[in-house]
């Protein structure tokens, strides 16, 4: 980012005006580096300057380029599109490099690790998003750090999984969040630990934490299996409404039937409660049951959605903890056809729900090197009351790490 007249803005041209000129990015070699060819989203190859970083604790240097896509956006203006092409851009030069690391604002950065952590398959390698909270070229920018770390992690060690490295702090992209606006640490991973942490001593691995996914690590007699992608998350299928005090269902009813709507996350109170009472006078859900009737309108609303296919998943406005229905209000939101999300972020519930109601591992749409497995299910053709099944059984189980079972 940069300054301007309006505020800070994107710029173009990283490499140059911010790597190779900063000896911790662009280490002097003895020897010309040559160098590297990578290859953009739809496989047109390119070649550009090959950087490395100074020798690590462990002895090696990181050896990078850096592939700078042709339209830069503001984080805030991310979307399925972009997670599309950074997927695919990926998967092109996955048999290339050893690691990934992507330069990503953090507005939305929690956003597209969860995203990215469901749409790869078979992910052998570690993908590594970071940012800062500071633009690079400002005197106490926390860029270059974050930088350093996320090369450093990528460079060194087999994980694989997608990760957020921010703060001297590697998490489980899927299981991230961000918690401050102008903080250093502005990333937490509130209901599971770090993956690894940078230390004066070095890194510490939190092995026990990284999912196996059968790498050789585990069995030096495994291969590489072929990564494959869920190129596409249905965003346009799903939503998240925040309740509150006073929350009308006709507000809700409105959000639930929005034309293609068919997944809601809905962010309730503490562990997974939502407001019980019947209209007052005023028309708000302001009065408490009556003559031992719990079925107000917020309630009716919510199943007779479930009844009309609509998957709606319960997450915690808390920080920390779990979505376990307890109290009456939690139970009957249960009744009413909500699922209980258990810990899950926002961002891993919203991404999640895109990526099954987009097929999830199953159907078509997923895409290899050789190209697309299988035809993608246009919605016209999409048994919705099949598919609504898989999605409700797919919220239960834990498939990238992104929950607590």
């Amino acid at each position: 980012m940069d300054p301007s007249p309006h505020g800070l803005v994107v710029a173009s041209d990283f490499l140059n005006t911010h790597m190779r000129i900063r000896p911790s990015f662009n280490h002097p070699s003895a020897k010309p580096l040559p160098d590297l060819e990578s290859f953009g989203a739809d496989g047109t190859s390119r070649k550009t300057p090959a950087l490395r970083t100074k020798p690590s604790k462990y002895g090696r240097c990181v050896l990078y380029t850096i592939h700078e896509l042709d339209t830069l956006l503001d984080s805030v203006s991310m979307s399925a599109p972009g997670w599309t092409q950074q997927a695919r851009l990926i998967q092109q030069n996955y048999n290339h490099y050893d690691g990934f690391v992507i330069l990503h604002g953090t507005d939305s950065l929690a956003y597209t690790a969860s995203a990215l952590s469901f749409m790869f398959l078979n992910l052998q390698k570690p993908v590594i998003l970071t940012g800062s909270q500071v633009p690079m070229a400002s005197l106490h920018s926390d860029a270059t750090d974050n930088l350093i770390g996320a090369l450093t992690i990528a460079g060194h060690f087999l994980i694989p999984e997608v990760g957020l490295f921010f703060n001297d702090t590697l998490f489980r992209g899927c299981r991230a969040t961000k918690v401050s606006a102008d903080a250093f640490n502005a990333f937490a991973s509130p209901n599971f630990g770090p993956l690894a942490e940078v230390k004066a001593s070095g890194i510490l691995m939190h092995w026990d934490r990284v999912r196996s996914q059968g790498t050789p690590r585990d069995d030096p007699r495994l291969k590489f299996a072929p990564l494959r992608i869920r190129a596409h998350l249905g965003t346009a299928f799903v939503a998240c409404q925040t309740l509150f005090p006073g929350i009308k269902a006709e507000l809700l009813d409105a959000v639930i039937r929005v034309p293609s709507l068919k997944g809601l996350v809905l962010q309730t109170f503490g562990t997974g409660n939502a407001p019980l009472g019947h209209e007052g006078s005023d028309g708000g859900l302001n009065q408490p049951p009556v003559n031992g009737e719990t079925d107000g309108p917020l309630m009716r609303v919510l199943r007779e959605a479930s009844e009309r296919q609509v998957v709606a998943v319960a997450v915690s406005q808390c920080l920390s903890g779990s979505v376990l229905p307890t109290y009456a209000s939690g139970v009957l939101l249960m009744r009413a056809g909500v699922i209980p999300g258990a810990d899950l972020t926002t961002e891993a519930a919203l991404t999640k729900l895109a990526f099954l109601f987009e097929g999830g591992e199953e159907e078509g749409g997923i895409e290899s090197l050789d190209g697309v497995e299988s035809p993608r299910v246009a919605p016209e053709d999409v048994d919705w009351a099949a598919r609504t099944a898989r999605i409700r059984e797919g919220l239960r189980i834990n498939l990238r790490g992104e929950m607590t079972l």
